[in-house]
Formats: structure tokens, C-alpha cells, sequence
């Protein structure tokens, strides 16, 4: 999911899209390209939307970061479900993992989680990682399963990284909205694995573009 203004990150993304803005001197969206590559998936639908050509000059057709990609268009903030919506409609197919373009996971934790969803057997899964922060959205696990997303604040959050069978996608029509978001389509009915997916870094101030590609010079300040 590519598609976000990033308003928090004004005035850089007026100009540049949040997802190519770096981390450890890399665009965000590319290390997690080439992340998913190491997990052995070989193809991503990138939804864009705000300053969208910049992302897709960016990745082109995946091939210098091991991956194929393909394009879907979300030209309005409809929220998470209404771009995983775009995407089957683009050809994306389950299982399927969703993933925000703007978080950086430690190495290996892409494929780690990946297989503790598919050994689990639930219809769905939530990474989630310890520790709160601005903007990210408290969740509540009981013996390893989502019972609740957006509650009171504990210490654990969503990372976030989504994964679906085929048999949860029909009731992405079903989300109320706009906007139509993913947490309204399964949380209430649907058995979703909770998996640690370790700590993650993301850019949600300027600054932040400071703190994640030039530490030294932020330890001198």
C-alpha cells in the first residue's frame, strides 16, 4: 500500500512520496521489495496514489529488486481495504500478504512471519510488534489470536502486516465506509493469528528522515 499523502511528513512529501523517502540511505518501499523477494514471493501489486508516478518510476517492473510488479491505482484515501480491493482487481491473488510501503522490518523477519501465518492454519493474520508510538494502533492478543484492534493502548500494536486466505477476501465488500479499512472486515468474525514480527522503523516526522539515515550527526545535536 503506496498510496498515502504522508501529511505528517510535510513539507517533504508534498514533493516526494512517503514510500521513497530513505531509511539507512535506501527508499523504504524498495528494501521492502527486497525483502519479500528473500521471503521466496515473486510478485507484488504496488497501490499508488499521491505523486504515483515517482513510486512506479522508482520500482519499474520489480526485475532490479528480484520481483515482478505490477500497478493499481487508488486516485482517493479510501482507506486499507478499499486498496487490497484495487489490487484483486489488478490481478493480485490469495494468499495474500499486505504490507503499508512506509515500515522497515529487521531481516528475515518478512519470511519468519510468513511461515508461522501458513503453519497456524487461521483464515488471517496480524503482525504485531512491542512498544507504542504516534500513529500506531493498539491491539489486544489472547493465546496467539487478534481479539481486538484499536482499543485501549497495552503494549502491543499492529506492525502492519496483513495476511489473508481466500476465503476472508468476500468480506472486504462488506467493510462499512468510507473509509473502508481491514481491521472492520475481520476482527469480529474471523480467526486471525497474532504474530510477533520483532521491532520495526518508520519515518512519521521530517526529522525522522535525519534520525534514520544520518544517526551521527543526531547524536552530536
Amino acid at each position: 500500500m503506496a498510496a498515502g499523502e504522508g501529511r505528517r511528513m510535510h513539507p517533504l512529501t508534498e514533493r516526494w512520496p512517503k514510500p521513497i523517502l530513505p531509511i539507512d540511505g535506501r527508499p523504504v518501499i524498495a528494501t521492502l521489495l527486497r525483502d519479500l523477494a528473500g521471503a521466496d514471493i515473486r510478485e507484488a501489486t504496488v497501490v499508488t496514489g499521491h505523486l504515483a508516478e515517482q513510486v512506479e518510476a522508482l520500482l519499474g517492473d520489480g526485475s532490479a529488486l528480484g520481483i515482478s510488479v505490477r500497478y493499481a491505482r487508488q486516485p482517493e484515501a479510501l482507506g486499507s481495504a478499499d486498496a487490497v480491493r484495487r489490487a484483486l482487481a489488478a490481478g493480485a491473488r490469495a494468499p495474500l500478504l499486505v504490507a503499508a510501503a512506509d515500515t522497515k522490518f529487521e531481516r528475515g523477519a518478512l519470511a519468519r512471519v510468513s511461515a508461522e501465518w501458513l503453519a497456524s492454519g487461521a483464515p488471517a493474520g496480524l503482525a504485531v510488534r512491542r512498544g507504542g508510538g504516534e500513529g500506531r494502533t493498539p491491539v489486544r492478543v489472547e493465546q496467539g489470536r487478534v481479539v481486538e484492534i484499536g482499543g485501549e493502548r497495552g503494549e502491543l500494536t499492529a506492525a502492519p502486516l496483513w495476511f489473508f486466505a481466500e476465503s476472508v477476501l468476500a468480506r472486504l465488500e462488506e467493510v462499512p465506509g468510507p473509509p473502508y479499512e481491514l481491521a472492520a472486515a475481520i476482527q469480529t468474525s474471523v480467526e486471525v493469528a497474532a504474530l510477533e514480527s520483532g521491532p520495526t522503523r518508520d519515518l512519521t516526522h521530517p526529522e525522522d528522515v535525519v534520525l534514520e539515515n544520518f544517526p551521527y550527526l543526531w547524536r552530536s545535536v
